[in-house]
């Protein structure tokens, strides 16, 4: 009879394998869920709605686009330096102040005819969280302009500009960045 003291250490790499799979499993999962998802607001809608009216979307913009011009007025603008690591040039962004802040736009015609009859939301929002959105509905027209008073901002950061016109059957859209300096 042949004595036979060679030891397996198959199952012991099963269980090890089994143990690292769980425990990196259950780390993949814990981190995820951690990790809070910010729904995007592109034309100023979620997420699901701006895909399925994608096309109608694009169809009033381009019309508004052909007849009117929004105008931001009455800002400062903050001077970008290019970054000299890539070759993506830095647009100026609006400058902002803590506290309240006012934004003045206009809606003109091609021909410059002041728009007194378009129904203007504004938003004013961060580019990663959706958690400090100011949304103002129904800006009232006044003096040839649409005016956005006592709107307050306290946090420094990056935010973006959002405003949406609808005249008629045209939807038009101003994006623009804005930056608070701490």
């Amino acid at each position: 009879m042949a004595n036979n003291n060679n030891k397996t250490y198959w199952p012991h790499m099963i269980v090890g394998f089994l143990f690292l799979a769980f425990t990196l499993s259950y780390w993949t999962v814990k981190s995820a869920s951690s990790m809070p998802v910010q729904e995007s607001n592109t034309y100023m809608l979620k997420y699901q709605m701006a895909d399925t009216n994608i096309n109608e979307i694009t169809e009033k913009k381009i019309a508004f686009d052909k007849a009117y011009d929004i105008h931001l007025l009455n800002i400062e603008m903050m001077t970008m330096t290019d970054n000299i690591n890539s070759k993506r040039p830095q647009p100026n962004v609006v400058k902002l102040v803590q506290g309240l802040n006012k934004f003045t736009y206009e809606i003109t015609t091609k021909e410059g005819v002041a728009v007194s009859d378009a129904n203007v939301t504004f938003l004013l929002t961060q580019p990663h969280s959706r958690k400090e959105d100011r949304l103002i509905i129904n800006i009232p027209y006044k003096k040839g302009k649409y005016e956005i008073v006592d709107v307050e901002i306290k946090k420094a950061g990056r935010y973006t500009l959002q405003m949406r016109a609808e005249v008629a059957d045209t939807m038009g859209y101003s994006e623009l960045p804005a930056y608070l300096i701490p």
